[in-house]
């Protein structure tokens, strides 16, 4: 009877189209996590992840999880597929799961931070892992605008038109804005994401830190329910899916991994 095992990994996304396998000839993070289990598998593996990132976004701590027939312990599963891996992607941990464990199905909450760099100059060694923004943010009117965000809204304002999802109801959980010296970390968590949403989201409060707006525009936005209205995308280069949380039962068999790099763990 085939094993159920979850995995955590980190992935620099620049160089890839986004999580989920595409029939064309694109590289993609699940593309390559397959490649890699199933030579360590000797066998067709199939990684099923609790989000699917778009190209250029990162991960400190996607879940995800295969099934399979083969005999491997979580060490060898670790170690041979990171041998395998491109130096952008990591496992950071492989756990063995009930049959029941679904990492996308099952999770209940997902959360994301978003990483600018407010400084005048352009970053270097940052360059494509934060989002740089090079005239002051106002960080309190950005922090007031936060908290029309957190609760059950419709976020059609906040949704990419080729979103998928059947309707635009999300629950934010919370929805945090710190600053650590010139980074400013959006720390979100709702039971769900629309396509773009972080990013639009993150696009407004730019607009509102640069005085173009006052804060309670982002409730006008989320009750207008128009995307026309909200402000551009913001970058990929600034966003990381960070955590998805899951029943107690199946949380606790989970590990719990330290976030890298360090700035996302400026909120903890």
């Amino acid at each position: 009877m085939p094993k159920t095992y979850a995995i955590n990994l980190e992935f620099i996304g620049t160089h890839y189209r986004g999580w989920q396998r595409q029939q064309h000839d694109h590289t993609t993070i699940q593309q390559t996590l397959e490649t890699a289990f199933s030579k360590v598998a000797n066998e067709p593996i199939e990684i099923i992840a609790s989000g699917r990132t778009d190209a250029g976004v990162h991960a400190s701590n996607m879940i995800a999880h295969f099934c399979t027939n083969a005999n491997r312990d979580p060490y060898n599963w670790l170690r041979g597929v990171n041998a395998l891996l491109p130096n952008d992607i990591a496992l950071r941990a492989v756990t063995p799961m009930s049959d029941e464990f679904h990492a996308r199905f099952l999770a209940i909450a997902r959360r994301y931070r978003y990483v600018t760099l407010n400084q005048t100059f352009r970053p270097a060694i940052l360059h494509g892992q934060v989002t740089h923004v090079h005239t002051p943010l106002n960080l309190e009117k950005m922090q007031q605008a936060c908290q029309f965000l957190v609760g059950m809204h419709n976020f059609t304002s906040f949704r990419a038109s080729q979103c998928q999802s059947k309707q635009p109801i999300r629950h934010v959980h919370f929805a945090n804005l710190i600053a650590h010296g010139d980074f400013i970390v959006l720390d979100i968590q709702a039971d769900g994401f629309l396509h773009h949403m972080v990013r639009n989201i993150m696009g407004s409060l730019f607009s509102i830190g640069r005085g173009e707006h006052t804060p309670d525009w982002i409730n006008d936005l989320i009750l207008a329910e128009d995307r026309t209205l909200a402000a551009p995308t913001a970058p990929a280069d600034g966003l990381y899916f960070v955590n998805a949380l899951y029943p107690t039962h199946l949380q606790q068999t989970l590990p719990k991994i330290r976030l890298s790099p360090v700035w996302l763990n400026l909120t903890e």
